[in-house]
């Protein structure tokens, strides 16, 4: 809701300051006073297109400043210089007009000639017919449950990573990876082992033949050492000081003999095993396969197999979750193509109810004659269902409708989007702007439409230029913007000037007595 606008140096308007009720606030004026002007300043909040010529004369730049109510105070702002870009803010904070657009173009709506209103968009006008449905009707929320369900299994599925081919594909490999590398039952250190066994017995031969050589020379060994030995302890019989060579010789006699023992038994263990080498030689390729596909070490094969294994059983996981995933999302889009079902025909329900309704307002603001359509189309399914909604408009039976805004004057517009929004209770922007709204009505039409005006601004806040002293009488607001030459001022009236403006939009003479009973008695028509 808007509480207060401020305009400085747009174009007449030197500066104007208003301060709207939150039911209907009536803006009048004679012609060319600068009374859309002020809505202007409206206009550069909603982020519209600022145009440079519109700065006035008293400064180098226009401004436009705007307070309003929605969940807590916003404050914006726009300034156009004569030259370059304008700067908007909101809070304080410097924002783009199209963020300012955001902010104030939600909660303000300005319909006048040439417009492009909201009513042109398809999600507004679903907006209206879903508003329309009534607070019995369950389809929207039970379809947006459906939406969150398959929004919810669509993020499922993603979180799974990859199409389930792909994963399969990953899984064979993985599995046969773990496999290969566990069916070769190796462990740390096999390679360094089994290279040993495999010199051995590649050289079985040639070691037996070595070892031959050492037994004869042992043997040579062991009958020369036994002669020391008898020819030491001979020498300490004689001599004691010789007993420890004696000793020395004994002792060398002694492990001689052994080491003998010992190549003997090693030349009569060895033993060719052809078939033990083939194991062993084919063992040894096997795991240089293994390497050459896994790493460079055991330790690395191994290290990899763990990891294959592992990724296995993470690959299966996931596809058992993704078949749930999958099974998931084909209830939750059969759901929604249901649930959309359901909302199309309580839309179309709606929309008919909707465009009756909106017709016998226009009945009352004399367009008698006028048609409306709400068209519902087939739509790829969304957070608002699966339609495209239109609203088509003719001001004659003879003539087809059309998309608003193609043929429709500004007063037929202004008048259209006032029979809606009564009709559907005015869902919508927070406080509603018309322009022009009584253009070619008097008489019966216009009390008709003072009173639907009142009875709008029960429901939303409603601010209206009119020319139309039947639809100023039942303001509770009332503005006057006065021109004096080049400049004009904006004023707020009540008792007796406003008795006097109305007799001036009643018959032009403000000072008439007649005019002023007249005045006099539409006001207290609107009061009661």
């Amino acid at each position: 809701m808007l509480r207060y606008l401020r305009v400085r140096n747009l174009g007449v308007l030197a500066e104007a300051v208003i301060e709207p009720s939150a039911a209907l606030t009536v803006i009048t004026g004679e012609t060319g006073a600068g009374k859309t002007l002020l809505l202007g300043g409206l206009r550069l909040l909603r982020g519209e297109k600022a145009n440079p010529a519109h700065v006035g004369p008293s400064a180098d730049r226009a401004e436009a400043e705007g307070l309003f109510d929605d969940d807590g105070e916003i404050a914006a702002s726009r300034v156009v210089p004569g030259s370059g870009k304008s700067r908007a803010h909101i809070d304080g904070a410097l924002v783009s007009a199209a963020a300012l657009g955001e902010t104030v173009g939600r909660l303000v709506e300005v319909v006048g000639q040439h417009d492009q209103l909201r009513l042109t968009k398809s999600s507004e006008v679903l907006r209206l017919v879903d508003g329309a449905m009534g607070a019995d009707s369950t389809a929207k929320a039970t379809y947006a449950d459906a939406w969150r369900a398959l929004t919810s299994a669509l993020e499922r599925r993603a979180g799974l990573g990859g199409d389930e081919a792909a994963l399969r594909r990953e899984l064979d490999l993985a599995r046969f990876q773990a496999a290969e590398i566990e069916g070769a039952e190796i462990a740390e250190g096999d390679d360094r082992e089994l290279e040993a066994q495999a010199v051995s017995l590649r050289n079985v031969e040639a070691t037996r033949e070595h070892l031959a050589g050492a037994l004869r020379a042992l043997d040579r060994a062991v009958e020369d050492a036994g002669e020391a030995t008898t020819a030491s302890r001979k020498a300490a019989e004689l001599d004691p000081s010789a007993d420890g060579l004696a000793a020395a010789a004994e002792n060398a006699l002694a492990h001689v003999s052994e080491l003998r023992s010992d190549v003997r038994s090693a030349a009569e263990g060895l033993e060719a095993d052809p078939r033990r080498l083939e194991e062993v030689e084919r063992k040894l390729t096997a795991i240089g396969e293994l390497k050459r596909k896994y790493g460079r070490s055991v330790s690395d094969v191994l290290s990899f197999g763990r990891a294959a294994r592992a990724r296995s059983e993470e690959l299966a996981a996931r596809l058992e979750g993704a078949a749930e995933a999958e099974a998931e999302l084909s209830a939750a889009q059969a759901k929604v193509g249901r649930e959309a079902s359901a909302l199309s025909s309580a839309r179309r329900e709606a929309a008919k109810a909707l465009v009756v309704e909106a017709t016998t307002h226009l009945r009352d603001l004399a367009l008698s004659g006028a048609v409306v359509g709400i068209g519902l189309e087939p739509a790829r399914p969304g957070p608002a269902g699966a339609d495209r909604a239109t609203i088509g408009f003719s001001s004659s039976p003879d003539i087809k409708p059309r998309p608003l805004g193609d043929g429709a004057s500004g007063g037929e517009l202004s008048r259209l989007v006032l029979a809606i929004r009564l009709a559907t209770r005015a869902p919508g922007a927070a406080t509603l702007v018309f322009d022009e709204v009584d253009t070619g009505i008097g008489g019966a039409t216009a009390l008709a439409m003072g009173e639907k005006l009142a009875a709008l601004s029960g429901a939303v806040q409603v601010l209206c230029v009119t020319h139309l002293p039947q639809v100023a009488a039942q303001a509770d607001a009332h503005y006057v913007i006065e021109r004096d030459g080049g400049a004009a001022r904006v004023r707020r009236v009540a008792g007796a000037d406003r008795v006097r403006e109305i007799s001036r939009m009643m018959a032009g003479r403000p000072d008439s007595d007649r005019a002023k009973m007249a005045a006099e008695e539409l006001l207290g028509r609107a009061a009661d």
